[in-house]
């Protein structure tokens, strides 16, 4: 299965659900991300709590959603509220569609503290869904099947 995260700058929550989500789907899910915008640097604390966390991050990057037609993706999972919103490309269009909206951590301010746990918060969360894209992606072809187990998941917090 091939999953394709939106998030519009494509520097954290696309990413981080780009790393995990390859990591535990290794061998059944290939996961990129990209954005409607893209700043083209990754969120320098996406890196680090992904490292440290186990993930590797040595081929992130943020990039353009333009990129990604001869990927082919299987699904496109908006994770932030202003992706959702916007018109996506034409090429989208065989793609089961499904929004997973997520609290971006690089826009929380206090301690460093509290900054890592907002970003360990949200990697839990992609960590659970990931989890469940595995199981869905071995168990379901249905498009309509698919598309319901989804937006079930994304519920989920």
């Amino acid at each position: 299965m091939k999953i394709l995260f939106i998030c519009t700058h494509n520097r954290c929550r696309s990413i981080l659900s780009e790393a995990i989500t390859n990591k535990i789907g290794e061998g059944v899910i290939e996961a990129r991300s990209a954005g409607s915008q893209p700043v083209g640097e990754v969120h320098p604390l996406s890196v680090k709590y992904l490292e440290e966390t186990g993930y590797h991050t040595e081929n992130l990057r943020s990039q353009s959603w333009d990129e990604f037609e001869a990927f082919e993706a299987d699904l496109v999972i908006t994770v932030c509220d202003s992706a959702a919103g916007e018109t996506c490309p034409v090429w989208f269009g065989k793609s089961v569609k499904a929004h997973w909206g997520l609290s971006d951590p690089s826009k929380v301010t206090g301690t460093e503290d509290e900054i890592k746990a907002a970003f360990l918060a949200c990697i839990d969360i992609i960590e659970k869904r990931a989890c469940e894209l595995l199981s869905i992606a071995t168990h379901s072809n249905d498009p309509s099947a698919l598309r319901a187990a989804l937006q079930t998941l994304g519920a989920q917090a």
